[in-house]
């Protein structure tokens, strides 16, 4: 009798996918009871080495399996102190709320009957995790079963077929790294959540009913769109002068830069006017034309794929992730989850190049990679070491996607084929005079070959008007030299785009889940958004709502003044939280010191928010109160 191999994926769509290759499209599919979208399907596959020929049973969990929450005295909101929330008990269990508990029991029945276990989890930390809920509740039902899982990061035929064959094992680093990440976000966010709320529903009669919830990546994504806004509330625009110097020649009108720029004094300006105009006669100082490029993208990352798609495809984040999930499901990208930007030399990138011949917007641009403008793509400096950069595993017909998958794959599309081609070139052209004893300079570019640029129509790079001949120490007279007044401007307010690279860069959230912290903040109506400009041009600017303001300087203001102050609404806190789990990852640190660590660093600043929360009632006061007045 063949040996029996249990599959268990993360998501019922892949579980089909991965059945579909493994069993050549010959299986039998057998509902659960107490779960409409998971299903079994069972067929027979021989996976080589050790394990030969097996008779397999694929199915799925739907995302995480258990839940974690405190005992059931704590979770009454005046069941206990809030700040007693960083040491009550905790026990994890399947989340019966959505239908989880019948999927578990799946798990457990088709072990009893199994070998061995391959987890089909999506290779990231979460998918470890999930993972490793996977074995507990399969080791319950069998305490002898073996344990790997298949390394993949995207569902075609060959790839599925290589993942079944060379199984690994599960990171249990990762693995804990999530699980210290779930108990502190529980442990601070409920601590945190039920003092504010408790606190001020009883001060504004705006807030008696509503949660004011806390989360610690949360906050200080709210605390980037705060600062920017309070920033062009606050700016005082200044009066500034220049020096403009034009030149009328072969027909052509030369505008020089001024080096300084701009200066804040006026009579400093007319002084230099003065003395360039006595000099009459400017100088040629440098002459420089040469060869430049504009680099093509390096390949696709999903931090990029987010900030470039809302600033591109006019789609916020969340829904972006949600389009680029799905169009991994059917098999048509690799895995959207991945820091890499750098692909693999095993990758047979022209293969892929030539899987998009049939489009007829860019199948001839992908033939001509082929017959000879192919380049091997630029390597970033990022490598997760579990997933390639995005990109498309197969070509799709437009008519087939809905409306934001046609977007969003078309994006990948263009971008991956862009990574293949060559970097535009141009000329560039610098002259350089002087004027009395200031220095000015005009620039020229003429574009020569347009390259990605034909593919990639996400980029801009334009010719600008050719300047005419100029020799270096030449004299001339300008035609026109005078003096230009301006003011500094506020700046914009934040766009999810640029929100994003805040959060990168500063260690919120994780390249998987800062959408979702964006989305949070929306939710909580701590932020609005409205269009700034028109047609094409028109952008989403994130506007924080006076409660998303009274937040922010409530916290800043309770802190301040006290030594090693961090507010809530500033990064730091979780940045440092963050760079902890990366110990547990490397296997430096275990999940119970980074818990202990974390939650001493923000037990501290709760005790801090107690002893001073009038401060926060105020700024609510101060906020709220007037809105309702106004």
């Amino acid at each position: 009798m063949a040996r029996k191999i249990l599959c268990v994926a993360e998501k019922p769509a892949i579980a089909r996918a991965v059945a579909t290759h493994l069993s050549g499209g010959s299986m039998q599919t057998h509902s659960i009871r107490g779960n409409q979208f998971v299903k079994n399907y069972e067929f027979d596959f021989n996976f080589g080495g050790i394990w030969g020929s097996c008779s397999v049973t694929m199915t799925s969990v739907v995302g995480h399996l258990t839940g974690l929450d405190f005992e059931r005295q704590y979770k009454g909101w005046l069941s206990c102190p809030p700040g007693s929330l960083f040491e009550a008990p905790v026990h994890e269990s399947v989340d019966n709320v959505r239908d989880k508990l019948p999927i578990a029991e799946n798990i457990k029945n088709q072990a009893r009957y199994s070998k061995a276990l391959f987890i089909w989890t999506d290779c990231d930390r979460e998918g470890e995790h999930i993972g490793s809920e996977v074995r507990h509740q399969a080791r319950s039902g069998n305490s002898r079963i073996e344990v790997k899982r298949a390394k993949f990061s995207n569902t075609e035929r060959a790839h599925v077929l290589r993942a079944a064959r060379e199984p690994i094992e599960l990171d249990e680093y990762q693995a804990n790294a999530v699980a210290a990440r779930i108990e502190l976000d529980l442990r601070i966010g409920a601590a945190f959540t039920r003092l504010q709320t408790l606190q001020l529903q009883a001060v504004v009669a705006a807030l008696k009913e509503r949660v004011i919830s806390y989360g610690s990546c949360q906050f200080p994504t709210l605390g980037f769109v705060v600062d920017r806004y309070l920033r062009v509330q606050n700016f005082k625009p200044e009066t500034f002068w220049s020096i403009k110097v034009m030149l009328n020649r072969e027909g052509k009108k030369v505008n020089f830069l001024w080096k300084r720029v701009h200066l804040f004094d006026r009579a400093a300006v007319t002084m230099m006017l003065e003395r360039c105009l006595l000099a009459k006669q400017t100088k040629v100082t440098k002459v420089n034309q040469k060869p430049t490029s504009k680099w093509r993208p390096l390949p696709l990352t999903t931090v990029d794929l987010q900030m470039m798609g809302s600033r591109f495809l006019r789609l916020d984040s969340q829904t972006i992730m949600k389009v680029a999930e799905a169009l991994y499901t059917k098999g048509y990208i690799s895995y959207p989850r991945t820091e890499t930007d750098q692909f693999d030399k095993a990758i047979d990138l022209k293969k892929l190049v030539e899987k998009q011949l049939p489009d007829n917007s860019w199948g001839q641009y992908a033939q001509g990679l082929l017959d000879g403008n192919f380049r091997t793509p630029r390597a970033g400096r990022h490598n997760d070491k579990a997933h390639p950069p995005i990109h498309p595993v197969c070509w799709v017909s437009p008519n087939s996607l809905a409306a934001n998958e046609r977007k969003v794959y078309e994006f990948v599309v263009r971008r991956f084929l862009a990574c293949c081609s060559d970097d535009a070139k141009g000329q560039s052209t610098e002259i350089e005079i002087q004027y009395g004893e200031e220095m000015f300079h005009a620039n020229g570019l003429i574009v020569l070959e347009r390259n990605y640029l034909d593919v990639y129509v996400y980029d801009k790079w334009e010719s600008s008007q050719q300047l005419p001949k100029f020799e270096r120490g030449e004299l001339f007279e300008p035609t026109e030299a005078n003096i230009s007044e301006g003011k500094t401007a506020a700046p914009n307010y934040l766009t999810e785009p640029e929100l994003i690279g805040l959060m990168d860069a500063n260690g919120i959230g994780t390249d998987a889940t800062m959408a979702e912290h964006i989305a949070k903040i929306k939710e909580r109506e701590y932020v609005a958004t409205r269009a700034r400009g028109s047609g094409r041009s028109a952008v989403q600017e994130l506007i924080p709502t006076r409660l998303g303001v009274a937040l922010v300087e409530g916290y800043d203001n309770v802190v301040s003044g006290l030594p090693n102050s961090v507010s809530l609404s500033k990064p730091f806190l979780r940045k440092e939280m963050e760079l902890r789990m990366m110990e547990i990852c490397s296997g430096t640190k275990t999940r119970q010191d980074v818990v202990q660590e974390s939650l001493d660093m923000y037990r501290d600043v709760f005790i801090h928010t107690q002893r001073r929360i009038e401060m926060l009632k105020a700024a609510c006061r101060k906020y709220l109160i007037e809105e309702a007045a106004s």
